[in-house]
């Protein structure tokens, strides 16, 4: 295993300063609206800093309103101060006063946007009673802004892959002494988090043997045998940021299908990175990688998409799937993960985390892909 250089890497403070400027020039691009109603707390964390549960950010044309509750005032003052945030935060300390500060900020507009993908039907009934404007459907408008990652957002996504790697080469010894899936996952986790990161990015996964052949896999009490392959999907959060990985590891004498396997899925994971680079779609990498595994004659094994962005949400803009016709931007952070499974058998997927540049891509997951059988140690 790869030890990441990157564990001890200052990172850059972040800066939402003249975010909401080009939100107003994309909302401009989409059609006259005077304002944006902003429920999720991703997309207000990315044009605020604030990093709270509850809050509801109103962008108008002159300012950004941010509406929260007693519990997160002084926090949201504070993050919006020290990010730049060109915003002012309205504390309700009651639900009349939460309300009064959506209706004051929305009560001169006469069109204002809504996310239909980020507002329930509740939160939606609700904001029309708090405004007479007509209410337009605008969807993925902050979510598209946020593909391009600044330095600073990208040099957490390093360190939370930094801190997956070391977690990862501590953890592949223990993989000899026949433990269970639950072992080897709670161990990575607790490694990451002594490596720095503020968590797990998501649940990570862990299959063994016939289990592998589940993408999705949650692990189990199952014990990782010789003969099996091992899939660990695993990735760290940072500040608020997410890693992604996955090796698959091949344990002591495995069947031919499963060495064939890997061999298919690691030389189409490469010709995918390869590929990647700006100006080429999604689409077209996700061909890259499909192709070399339907003509190994396993089209029908490669069940998912090649990958997908990564960001403040693990999985976001772009995605990287069949006919994704719109190029990839530099400094876009994305996933290349294609994979194998056969039922009864076990699976194989290989992941890197990836930022594109102008002629190609750098790798954020420093992992080793090729790896010798691990061999089981004895048994007394």
């Amino acid at each position: 295993m790869t030890t990441s250089s990157h564990l001890n890497d200052p990172l850059p403070p972040l800066s939402v300063s003249g975010r909401d400027i080009a939100l107003r020039a994309e909302l401009a691009k989409r059609g006259t609206t005077d304002a944006l109603v902003v429920f999720d707390l991703n997309n207000i964390r990315w044009l605020t800093g604030f990093t709270g549960s509850a809050g509801t950010l109103i962008v108008r044309n002159d300012e950004m309103v941010l509406v929260t509750d007693g519990r997160y005032g002084e926090q949201a003052r504070f993050q919006l101060a020290t990010s730049g945030a060109a915003a002012r935060v309205h504390e309700g300390r009651s639900a009349a006063s939460l309300r009064e500060g959506i209706e004051q900020s929305l009560a001169s507009a006469s069109q204002v946007a809504v996310d239909p993908n980020e507002v329930t039907q509740a939160q939606f009934d609700t904001l029309r009673t708090q405004t007479t404007a007509q209410l337009v459907p605008t969807v993925g408008v902050v979510q598209h802004l946020r593909r391009r990652k600044t330095a600073a957002e990208i040099a957490r996504m390093r360190r939370a892959a930094a801190c997956t790697d070391a977690a990862l080469a501590e953890c592949v010894e223990m993989m000899k002494h026949r433990p269970t899936e639950r072992d080897v996952r709670d161990e990575l986790e607790y490694r990451m988090r002594r490596h720095g990161a503020d968590g797990p990015s998501y649940d990570t996964i862990v299959a063994t043997g016939p289990n592998g052949a589940r993408p999705h896999h949650r692990p189990t009490s199952a014990v990782i045998e010789s003969g099996h392959s091992v899939v660990i999907d695993v990735g760290a959060l940072v500040d608020g940021y997410h890693s992604d990985m996955t090796r698959t590891y091949l344990i002591g004498e495995v069947e031919p299908a499963l060495r064939h396997m890997h061999d298919v899925v690691r030389e189409s994971q490469l010709a995918g990175l390869a590929a990647v680079r700006a100006g080429i779609t999604a689409g077209e990498v996700d061909k890259v990688c499909r192709d070399i595994i339907a003509e190994a004659g396993m089209s029908d094994l490669f069940i998912h998409s090649t990958g997908h962005g990564v960001g403040l949400q693990i999985h976001e803009q772009p995605w990287v799937r069949t006919a994704m016709s719109e190029p990839l931007q530099t400094d876009e952070v994305v996933t290349v993960e294609p994979g194998v499974y056969r039922e009864g058998l076990g699976g194989v997927r290989i992941e890197d985390l990836v930022v594109v540049t102008e002629s190609g891509c750098n790798i954020l997951t420093e992992s080793d892909k090729d790896i010798s059988c691990l061999q089981l140690a004895p048994t007394n």
